[in-house]
């Protein structure tokens, strides 16, 4: 039996004070109510940083460009019915307001308060390696 890989890729958005832009899941959504970083599934033919900026448009209404992400880290995590495979890149330079435009709430967190919001399994040890770039 083999399992699925999804490939999606997410973004620690960094404002000036050093706070880290959370979006929580909407309901009707798979892990409604938990609080992720940006992002989303990488479409064929499309490079982890290609998604993100079409993400980062399509979810907030902000523009970002290939140069401005830095790649972070990664989560590898096996939830029953995938493998998720997630890139996280730091982004420090964007045009525009963060919006959820696809009804989601929107948090800038401190460092020491990213432990505070319940993620999906395979954000939670991602927080520890942002902690650290912080």
């Amino acid at each position: 039996m083999s399992t699925k890989i999804v490939l999606v890729s997410a973004v620690a958005l960094i404002d000036v004070d050093g706070r880290v832009l959370l979006a929580q899941r909407p309901e009707g959504k798979s892990m409604a109510g938990l609080w992720e970083f940006p992002g989303g599934k990488v479409e064929p033919g499309e490079t982890p940083e290609a998604a993100l900026v079409r993400e980062l448009h399509e979810e907030l209404g902000i523009e970002t460009w290939d140069s401005c992400l830095a790649p972070l880290t990664f989560a590898s995590h096996a939830y029953a019915e995938f493998h998720l495979l997630m890139p996280l890149f730091a982004c420090r330079k964007w045009n525009g307001t963060p919006k959820g435009k696809e009804g989601q709430s929107l948090t800038w967190a401190r460092k020491n308060q990213l432990r505070d919001y319940p993620m999906p399994a395979a954000d939670v040890p991602l927080v520890a390696m942002l902690w650290d770039f912080l």
